[in-house]
């Protein structure tokens, strides 16, 4: 990949100087979905997919690009001062805004440069592909640019940007995964305080494989927002008798006592999603912890039940794609992953039922939409960085 990416570079902007490569991982989330910004835990993982690039600094404040991906949109450029914020939703939008955000935010963007990237990951599939972006060009500007920024802080660089710049309300746990993923490790963070550790991926004899059901979501351009505002109506209508932050302040018990405060039917109903998936997310990583795998997958379970009933961001192929695969032997677990409106579902399945469980699924997914879905074995592995860029042949 690497190598066609430089070739191509090499074609589009000439050879010599400092040369690098550069790669950002997408995101899988198990469990801990929409509690991300309602001040929750969430339990995601890079991905062995991303995107790519290879970049070279210019003596100008100049950006100029080349997507392998979307080569039809031929060679762009822009000026780095002077960007500002809309809600197209193309992915050069997603570079620009990260450029954008370090401006904002203080950090002294003083040169342009050259880029061709690829990927190998699919758009619109709740993997992420915007945070993989994003992290690409933060990881670009710290290194290029030789900026001080920490990796956490490139993560809050991209939802900054996300939020600010393209008008997308989104969560912190999308480019925390893509910045900070550690190989066959996932991530437990609490997204209110920032505090994460890495939990070995010990998984002895089972896989876990991503399902796209090839409906593609687009999130700024879909209730995701409107999901967040009912999470803060519902969080303003309890902060009137309790003193809390987030809803993630709340356990099960304690969001039962008090949901009477909460007005509207559908803001409570948000609200109940987010609180028990929550406290799901904390008891799943301490089952996996201990080595309860079962347990762990009927969480999950759950976790889709919930998404599909009180936060409403299934959709009948996702519904399908899991319910089916819940029917399949050798199951552990199933759900959605990701935003929702689409995209793809994870499931956990023992290693000798996987070839199976991808004919099965694709069959009877195939039968009841006419859609064929694509799987993949989906490895945790390490987030944005630089990588070694071998010298082109003379």
């Amino acid at each position: 990949m690497i190598e066609k990416i430089r070739n191509k570079f090499e074609e589009l902007f000439g050879g010599g100087g400092d040369i690098r490569a550069y790669f950002a991982p997408g995101r899988v989330n198990l469990i801990g979905e929409h509690t991300d910004y309602n001040g929750g835990h969430v339990f995601p993982y890079a991905l062995s997919m991303g995107n790519y690039a290879v970049a070279r600094v210019r003596d100008d404040k100049k950006i100029r690009w080349f997507n392998m991906t979307y080569p039809e949109n031929g060679v762009q450029e822009r000026e780095i001062d002077g960007l500002m914020p809309n809600d197209n939703g193309l992915w050069y939008d997603y570079q620009l805004g990260v450029i954008w955000a370090f401006q904002q935010n203080g950090y002294k963007v003083t040169r342009g440069y050259d880029m061709v990237m690829a990927a190998d990951m699919p758009a619109g599939a709740g993997l992420s592909a915007s945070a993989s972006i994003e992290e690409l060009a933060a990881v670009i500007l710290k290194d290029l640019l030789s900026i001080d920024i920490s990796m956490v802080d490139c993560a809050l660089m991209g939802q900054y940007s996300e939020n600010k710049y393209n008008g997308m309300n989104c969560g912190i746990m999308d480019q925390f995964a893509s910045a900070m993923g550690k190989k066959d490790h996932a991530i437990f963070l609490n997204t209110d305080r920032l505090e994460y550790s890495y939990v070995p991926l010990n998984l002895k004899a089972e896989k876990i494989v991503i399902t796209n059901s090839l409906v593609k979501h687009s999130l700024a351009g879909s209730a995701y927002n409107e999901r967040r505002r009912q999470c803060e109506e519902a969080l303003s209508d309890l902060q009137k008798n309790l003193d809390i932050k987030t809803l993630g302040d709340l356990d099960e018990e304690a969001f039962e006592e008090h949901k009477a405060l909460i007005k509207d039917p559908v803001c409570l109903k948000r609200a109940r999603h987010a609180v028990y998936e929550n406290q799901r997310a904390i008891a799943a990583v301490e089952e996996l912890k201990s080595g309860n795998i079962e347990e762990f997958g009927r969480l999950m379970k759950e976790s889709h039940v919930s998404l599909r009933d009180d936060y409403e961001v299934s959709c009948r192929e996702l519904d399908i794609l899991a319910e089916e695969a819940w029917k399949l032997p050798g199951v552990i677990g199933s759900r959605m992953t990701g935003g929702g409106f689409g995209g793809c579902t994870v499931s956990i399945v023992e290693d000798r039922e996987v070839e199976a469980f991808k004919e099965k699924l694709s069959h009877a997914y195939s039968e009841k939409t006419g859609l064929t879905p694509e799987f993949y074995i989906a490895d945790a592995a390490d987030g944005a960085r630089r990588l070694e860029l071998q010298m082109s042949p003379q």
